[in-house]
């Protein structure tokens, strides 16, 4: 996990930094990267850490030589496209949106001229972020995880762990419609070739987190398949806690990000 997320941070910062901020590195002002982010530095520590990595590998350091102005929605995505125009307003060398998918969409909405590096978990080139993985064209570029097709191999996982259920459920959050209703529908289309049936569950507030497992288990579903989401990203252990609480198997993504123990 801390490998992937150095790869990110090395690869969305450093790869993206080194044409723009060369450049602007002989004039006087110093360099400024912009930094999206769906929910608040707390939950993203782990994140920020090995992002302000990146820069330093490139030979920048947040400070002395170059700038890092954040921009936090605090779990209300609706504020992603004002943050991303202050950004652009600001006029920062490069975007890293490190929101997913929604501050990506709201980062490109923003600008044609300023480079995006994203880490998003939809396919870049169905939903309009490059042109191709070779060469993707335009002023975006980033990575993907491929949690679209990696959905259904966790329900394929869970039915061999638990070969006689036959009721399983998915949580999404309906804020990030362009990565929730294609997740949900890969999922849907491998329940359907396994002949079991997929309960579709919402949670967009941590208020909802209980309603969700208590749901689970009034509807008999075997077991959980957390989706993709920025939002759940910082909230993995909260998940997994109320998992055991309710004593419902579950599957997510990857672990939770959560900083060493004292």
């Amino acid at each position: 996990m801390r490998r992937r997320e150095f790869v990110i941070g090395i690869g969305l910062t450093g790869a993206a930094l080194s044409r723009p901020l060369i450049a602007r590195a002989q004039q006087a002002a110093m360099p400024v990267i912009g930094f999206l982010g769906t929910s608040s530095p707390e939950l993203y520590a782990i994140r920020l850490g090995v992002f302000r990595d990146g820069p330093k590998e490139a030979g920048y350091v947040e400070g002395q030589n170059v700038a890092i102005e954040y921009r936090w929605a605090r779990d209300d995505v609706g504020r992603l496209p004002a943050l991303a125009a202050d950004l652009v307003q600001r006029r920062v060398n490069v975007i890293v949106a490190g929101s997913g998918t929604p501050g990506a969409v709201a980062a490109k909405a923003a600008t044609t001229t300023i480079p995006i590096v994203f880490a998003v978990a939809v396919d870049p080139i169905k939903v309009g972020f490059v042109e191709s993985l070779n060469r993707p064209g335009g002023n975006l570029t980033g990575v993907t995880n491929l949690n679209l097709e990696i959905g259904p191999k966790r329900l394929e996982v869970l039915h061999a762990l638990l070969p006689t259920a036959t009721d399983f459920a998915v949580l999404v959050d309906p804020t990030g419609p362009a990565l929730a209703e294609p997740f949900v529908r890969e999922v849907q289309a491998a329940a359907h070739s396994l002949g079991l049936r997929l309960h579709v569950l919402n949670a967009s507030t941590e208020r909802d987190f209980d309603s969700v497992f208590a749901r689970v288990l009034q509807l008999k579903a075997a077991a959980l398949i957390i989706g993709p989401s920025t939002f759940f990203v910082g909230r993995g252990e909260q998940l997994a806690t109320l998992a055991i609480r309710y004593k419902v198997p579950a599957i997510y993504q990857y672990r939770p990000l959560l900083p060493p123990a004292a």
